[in-house]
C-alpha cells in the first residue's frame, strides 16, 4: 500500500527536525518510547509518543561507526548515554528501555554489538530495526523501495508488505562527495566537508559532485533491476542536495520522492512500533 498521509509524515519529520536542532521538546503525557540510529557521521536519538508524534531528540557528530560496523564501542556507548541524559534531563523523564537502528544485512555478529552499545547505556533493548524499515515506517509505507544516502554507503532496500526482501549496501556516499569537493577545490577534507554542508556554497558543490550522485543512482538502478514497485523514496543526509531527486529520477527512470529532512526520516522511524498515521 501506497502512503497516502505524506502531508501528516512531512509535518512530523519537519517538527522532529526542528526539535533536534533546538533543543526543543513538546508536551506530552504518558509512556514516551526512545529510539537510538548510530550513523556513520552522526548519532541521532529520538523520542516518540503513544501516537508516534516525535515529542525530542538530540544529535552528536560522531565516527563511531564504519561501513555498518561499530569501530568504537566505548565511544558509541558514551555517546549514547551522554544523549539519553541530556533528554531526560529537559523531558524530566527517565528511560529504561530504547530501540536502535541496524544497517540491513550486517550479520548477527555485528548486530550484537549494536545490542551491546544499548544495553552497555543502561537500556534495555525493545528492538533491533533495519534502518529502511525504519524509515518506511515515518513514511506509511508498506510496498516499495528505500534508497539511503548516508555517509559512508548509499543503501538500497525494497520492502513488501512491510518486510525488507532485499538489500544492497554500497561504498559511495557522502564521505566521497567530500573527497571529490576536496580534489576539485584543492582543500583539505575537513574544509571541503564544511563546504558541502554550508548553504550558501550549494550551487558550487552541486555541480562537482554531481557525477557521485550518479555513481550513487546507478548502484540504485542496477540493485532495483527493473523491479515494479508502487514508490521509491531517497533518503539520508547525503541526498539533501537540491538536484539529487532530478538525478536518481533521470537514470532510474521513475519518479523518486526525497522527503522533507531526509537526515532525520530514519532516526524518527527507530523510535516507532508501526507506520506513522495521524
Amino acid at each position: 500500500m501506497v502512503n497516502r498521509n505524506t502531508e501528516a509524515s512531512e509535518t512530523a519529520i519537519r517538527r522532529f527536525g526542528e526539535l533536534v536542532r533546538s533543543g526543543e521538546v513538546e508536551e506530552y503525557s504518558g509512556e514516551l518510547r526512545l529510539g537510538i540510529d548510530l550513523g556513520t557521521a552522526n548519532i541521532v536519538v529520538s523520542v516518540v509518543d503513544a501516537q508516534n508524534r516525535p515529542v525530542a531528540g538530540d544529535w552528536l557528530h560522531s565516527s563511531v561507526v564504519r561501513d555498518g560496523i561499530v569501530v568504537d564501542w566505548l565511544g558509541a556507548t558514551s555517546a549514547v548515554r551522554e544523549l539519553t541524559k541530556r533528554l531526560e534531563s529537559r523531558l524530566g523523564y527517565e528511560f529504561v528501555s530504547a530501540s536502535a537502528s541496524i544497517p540491513p544485512g550486517v550479520g548477527a555478529a555485528n548486530a550484537t554489538i549494536f545490542r551491546n552499545v544499548v544495553e552497555a547505556a543502561d537500556l534495555d533493548l525493545v528492538e533491533l530495526v533495519d534502518e529502511p524499515v525504519a524509515a518506511a515506517r515515518v513514511l506509511g509505507m508498506s510496498d516499495g523501495a528505500v534508497i539511503d544516502i548516508g555517509h559512508g554507503t548509499t543503501g538500497v532496500s525494497v520492502l513488501e508488505n512491510g518486510e525488507l526482501i532485499l538489500s544492497v549496501d554500497e561504498a559511495t556516499g557522502g564521505h566521497h562527495m567530500t573527497l571529490v569537493l576536496a580534489g576539485n577545490r584543492r582543500i583539505d577534507y575537513d574544509e571541503a566537508e564544511a563546504l558541502k554542508k554550508d548553504p550558501k556554497t550549494q550551487r558550487l558543490v552541486q555541480g562537482v559532485i554531481r557525477p557521485t550522485l550518479e555513481r550513487m543512482a546507478t548502484i540504485a538502478a542496477h540493485a532495483l533491476d527493473q523491479r515494479d514497485l508502487p514508490v521509491v523514496y531517497l533518503v539520508g543526509g547525503s541526498s539533501s542536495f537540491e538536484n539529487a531527486p532530478t538525478v536518481f529520477t533521470s537514470i532510474l527512470g521513475r519518479p523518486v520522492i526525497r522527503p522533507t529532512e531526509p537526515l532525520f526520516i530514519t532516526p524518527l522511524g527507530v523510535a516507532m512500533k508501526e507506520p506513522y498515521h495521524d
